[in-house]
């Protein structure tokens, strides 16, 4: 499929996929070092912006700011599995991970929703849980 193919959506945009997976991997370092204003520079900024975690519903930005200054950084350090990016035309992918916490053996699952906008790749959704 090309771009000028107007009638079908591009899967695996290999740019998109390229930047979406450098990104991916930025928000990684910057979680695993409690970057908290990397972090929140990752997601949109907007008030549509979400975030579901384990035990929280984040509503905007401002939400998601005051759960990273205020959680509980002692296991943090993790091992990601089974990464999954797939990107949808140009400009929107979503990024899957299951990861493990190497302090506590918890394990979890990760989605963010990646969208670029005029101010770069930004996380306009995202999800996390963990697995009993």
């Amino acid at each position: 499929m090309n771009e000028s193919d107007e009638t079908a959506l591009w899967i695996d945009h290999p740019t998109a996929l390229m930047e979406i997976k450098a990104a991916f991997e930025a928000y990684e370092r910057a979680l695993l070092a409690n970057d908290t204003a990397a972090l929140g520079a990752f997601f949109w900024s907007d008030p549509r912006v979400l975030r579901f975690g384990p035990t929280e519903n984040l509503y905007g930005p401002e939400a998601i700011a005051s759960y990273r200054a205020a959680r509980d950084v002692s296991d943090l350090a993790r091992r990601l599995e089974n990464t999954r990016i797939t990107t949808f035309g140009p400009d929107l992918g979503v990024a899957n991970t299951e990861y493990v916490r190497l302090k506590s053996g918890k394990r979890g699952r990760q989605t963010q929703v990646w969208a670029r906008l005029p101010e770069g790749w930004r996380i306009v959704s995202a999800h996390v849980s963990l697995l009993d």
